[in-house]
């Protein structure tokens, strides 16, 4: 199937592992170019690497999210180098601050809505002009189950998510007759490194090993995930590539759920 990207330009946040990379592998499949961006230069270098790109369809520029002028010098690098963006991909994030609400500062929920929240949001403003421009540009951000079905132990992260949710309602609704198509991706317990910690800190509070505190949270923690594993990175990243494609042309202001039925209502 022709999804009508090849030749665009896509930039993908939080692309040194997971749903990031695995989306900036299937855009290029598909013959989009591609820009990633992570925190981490060195770990942005080798995900790049990995990718084993043709030559001038893949590029990488180090960026801290949280940071204004980081995204500022971001923005400079990409229209420097490939131009004018036609979709973004915002799948940059981090669990934050755990713990019950009692037990959360200040600073615990701060840094989380930076990352979860704020750096969307400024991401989405500093490529609007770029996304406004062509008449059938993409914007997805990667949301959460938690978003819709919060969970009491990690409460700054799934407010964040909400308001990712909100953000991309509001935003395809100001420019969709532009062309500019926005809409969210929600995953659950997904195959990534953040799982892998989460699942790497249950086994040690339990003393067992990774598979089966992973059994073991399903059990207790995720009962109406009815396929009872985790998801892949590649799962979720068919349907961002749909949503950006024009496949998905009359796709505007949904959240497409990638849960494995982990939300519990319709």
């Amino acid at each position: 199937m022709d999804l009508g990207i090849s030749g665009r330009v896509a930039l993908v946040t939080g692309g040194d592992s997971g749903i990031g990379w695995s989306t900036a592998a299937q855009l290029l499949a598909e013959g989009a170019r591609v820009v990633l961006t992570d925190r981490d230069p060195e770990k942005l270098e080798a995900a790049a690497a990995r990718l084993d790109a043709p030559s001038g369809r893949l590029h990488a520029f180090a960026a801290d999210l949280t940071r204004l002028d980081d995204i500022a010098a971001l923005r400079r690098s990409v229209a420097e180098t490939v131009g004018p963006i036609d979709m973004l991909v915002h799948c940059a994030g981090v669990t934050g601050a755990q713990g019950k609400f009692h037990e959360i500062d200040d600073d615990g929920w701060v840094s989380t809505i930076e990352t979860d929240l704020l750096a969307p949001v400024r991401v989405a403003r500093a490529f609007l002009e770029d996304l406004r421009r062509s008449g059938r540009g993409r914007l997805v951000f990667v949301a959460s189950e938690d978003a819709v079905q919060p969970y009491d132990d990690e409460l700054p992260y799934c407010a964040s998510k909400a308001g990712v949710l909100a953000l991309a309602k509001g935003l395809s609704r100001s420019y969709a007759r532009e062309g500019l198509l926005v809409n969210a991706v929600s995953p659950a317990f997904i195959r990534t490194p953040m799982t892998d910690a989460m699942m790497d800190r249950r086994a040690a509070e339990l003393g067992v090993d990774r598979d089966e505190a992973i059994r073991s949270f399903l059990d207790e923690e995720r009962p109406f995930l009815e396929l009872k594993r985790r998801g892949t990175p590649e799962e979720v990243a068919a349907v961002i590539v749909f949503l950006c494609s024009d496949r998905a042309s009359f796709v505007n202001g949904s959240n497409y759920r990638v849960d494995g039925g982990s939300v519990a209502t319709v």
